[in-house]
């Protein structure tokens, strides 16, 4: 049977949801940190930003809309900070990407998780009143997978919160109940505020298809791809039908540097089969993406959309040669369930990557056209 999926996501044109912080923003966010700009304050700034972003993505040509993520220091921290019975801490060292270290921070367990009352559902009733700016435009949420959360609490990079969640609970899969039921009532809250698109991005799968990770940290890749399957699937259990909820996988994105390398052909049977997402948002940028040979393992109807413009640097592709990326992936996934996108956000966490404002927005331009020239 052919899969169907609400008309809320994806788009020809697509985004990831993160955005270059503009330097009013930035100066905000370090007078914010020093104590001189109270919290009214930076929310301010970051509304009149947000404002000027929304009237971008709408000048460039977008259907889909968000804040850029402007309101979070990290893609995924932020939100698991905003969770019941999780807090910020921080750690021996920060995540070891290619060639740079983050900063030091992480979440840790302080109780068992919930997901009432949480600052992300504010956060999208701001996007919402930009939806009456144009003729189909959608408001998304972009939060971190369920599993990148499990992930995160199973290895805290601090000897001292290693093992923090056992407090807590004595299984893995004890966890995974909860961290469930926490997304499904942030997602209720979101739906009762009017949002139709979620965005669930997950770099825990890229991770198992890393042979020297793997290696080095001695990664049971059957038992992890286990629990984070049902850590994913457990957020959509009984979604509303018209709530589109896709998940990008990502290799990692900080300051232009990425995480893993690999292509998704040692999870494709799982996490292409068996997530039980509406699309599946993937980075096919250069070398480290491998084959498109990964997507004969979508579910019929299911779609997919192709990140094949990088968002990690300033250079633009060639819009020909993207098109013919574009029928190679469609000897796997139907043409007409296909879409395209910038393999990545721009700004993952508030530095950003390397490129300019200009540079991003003719990316998204270039995505744009794309999708035109292919589909009309």
């Amino acid at each position: 049977m052919a899969y169907t999926i609400p008309h809320n996501a994806p788009f020809r044109a697509d985004i990831v949801g993160s955005f270059l912080r503009p330097d009013q923003l930035k100066n905000a966010r370090n007078l914010h940190r020093q104590g001189l700009l109270d919290d009214a304050g930076l929310k301010a700034v970051e509304d009149d930003c947000i404002t000027d972003l929304i009237t971008q993505q709408i000048k460039h040509g977008l259907r889909v809309i968000t804040d850029g993520e402007f309101r979070r220091s990290w893609w995924h921290l932020d939100f698991m900070w905003g969770l019941q019975g999780v807090e910020r801490a921080t750690t021996d060292h920060g995540y070891s990407f290619v060639g740079i270290l983050t900063r030091a921070e992480t979440a840790v367990l302080t109780g068992k998780i919930t997901g009432f009352n949480h600052p992300f559902v504010e956060h999208f009733k701001f996007v919402k009143q930009f939806e009456n700016k144009g003729y189909g435009l959608v408001a998304r949420q972009t939060v971190p997978a369920p599993a990148q959360l499990l992930a995160t609490l199973l290895n805290v990079r601090n000897s001292e919160f290693a093992s923090k969640w056992r407090d807590f609970y004595d299984s893995e899969e004890a966890l995974i109940e909860d961290i469930g039921a926490a997304y499904r009532q942030v997602f209720k809250d979101l739906y009762d505020a009017g949002c139709r698109s979620i965005q669930i991005d997950d770099c825990t799968w890229p991770v198992l298809c890393d042979t020297e990770l793997v290696a080095k940290n001695n990664i049971n890749v059957e038992r992890m791809s286990e629990l984070y399957l049902a850590a994913n699937n457990a957020c959509l259990k009984d979604k509303p039908e018209d709530l589109a909820i896709c998940t990008h996988i990502c290799r990692g994105n900080y300051r232009s540097h990425y995480f893993s390398n690999g292509s998704y052909d040692k999870v494709a049977g799982t996490v292409f089969a068996k997530e039980n997402v509406d699309a599946f948002y993937l980075e096919y940028d250069d070398e480290r993406s491998g084959s498109f040979e990964a997507l004969k393992n979508v579910p019929e109807g299911k779609k997919v959309v192709l990140g094949i413009v990088t968002s990690k640097k300033p250079e633009l592709e060639n819009i020909e040669a993207l098109e013919k990326r574009v029928h190679e992936a469609a000897q796997y996934v139907p043409l007409d369930n296909l879409c395209v996108s910038t393999q990545c956000g721009f700004a993952s966490t508030e530095e950003g990557n390397e490129l300019t404002e200009a540079d991003q927005w003719a990316k998204i331009d270039l995505v744009v056209a794309l999708a035109r020239k292919i589909w009309g």
